[in-house]
């Protein structure tokens, strides 16, 4: 079975649900996540700068992340395991500012998010995964930057109760509030 790649763009205007190009046979899969090409003709120029990976235990949550310098626009897929995505509109013009979207992304889906600038993501593993982010900018750490995972204004509706616990970093329990990240906007 072949399915080829399907786009779906978000409420979150630029953000895109994407289904990859996948071919299924008794082998097991062949699958391309990522076509410069294909993602021109959907009106998507995302040129890598960069590709990594993360490992994650079950109940890790990886706070709102973004660069407030050389932002970054991500391809984000779950290659093992599964996880809880969010990503939030921090574009300070949009009329979907300060709104979010969740999205299951999984190795049995096989669904990839592309998350363009101006935007923060963050995601709560269900169980054990890797996922991969291909970013149009290298990461730089000075400009590295996030917001609470569990924000009151942002208000976003996390399912913690699929999890025993909450593993969250130094770095992420001390994050900025939405309001802070608000205050400082030029």
């Amino acid at each position: 079975m072949v399915q080829h790649f399907k786009f779906i763009e978000s409420e979150l205007k630029g953000a895109y649900l994407i289904h990859p190009f996948v071919a299924d046979d008794e082998r097991g899969a062949f699958i391309k996540d990522y076509s410069h090409e294909v993602f021109l003709n959907h009106g998507i120029d995302h040129a890598l700068k960069e590709v990594f990976y993360t490992y994650s235990k079950k109940g890790v949550v990886r706070a709102i992340h973004f660069q407030h310098t050389k932002e970054q626009a991500k391809l984000v897929r779950c290659i093992s395991g599964k996880i809880f995505d969010v990503i939030v509109d921090l574009r300070k013009d949009s009329p979907t500012f300060g709104q979010w979207r969740s999205y299951l992304l999984s190795d049995e889906n096989k669904l990839e998010l592309y998350i363009p600038k101006h935007f923060g993501h963050g995601y709560l593993v269900l169980e054990p995964s890797i996922v991969s982010y291909q970013c149009s900018e290298k990461f730089y750490g000075e400009y590295d930057d996030g917001i609470l995972w569990n924000d009151k204004e942002l208000a976003i509706t996390w399912p913690v109760e699929l999890v025993d616990e909450i593993i969250l970093s130094t770095k992420d329990q001390n994050l900025q509030t939405f309001k802070e990240f608000k205050d400082n906007l030029e």
